[in-house]
């Protein structure tokens, strides 16, 4: 497997097997692009593509990478953007979760 963030083979396989909807908004992906909210990409949670870890790696769906932008996840989870669409720190996935609860 090959991407452009330096995301080692081995914990991309696992957020790929972890991460099968995106982490946001809960969007199936599909393996032809169909929409922005259809096409997986990489998200770092927090926004330094120097933070390489499982708990900072995420797969969300386009729409919401280009919302979140580098905006942090508090301020983002604010947006009109998140509202609109019934994103809420109750219903992200398990990995948002931890990262609000750190304080992120």
């Amino acid at each position: 497997m090959a991407n452009n963030w330096n995301i080692p083979d081995w914990l991309e396989k696992e957020i790929r097997a972890r991460d099968t909807v995106c982490v946001y908004c809960g969007n199936e992906f599909t393996p032809v692009k169909v929409s922005r909210r259809s096409a997986a990409s990489w998200e770092h949670i927090i926004n330094d593509a120097n933070i390489i870890t499982r708990e900072n790696i995420a797969l969300c769906c386009c729409g919401c990478n280009a919302s979140k932008g580098q905006k942090s996840l508090s301020a983002w989870l604010q947006t009109k953007y998140c509202k609109d669409r019934g994103i809420t720190p109750e219903n992200v996935a398990p990995v948002i979760k931890q990262a609000i609860e750190r304080g992120l």
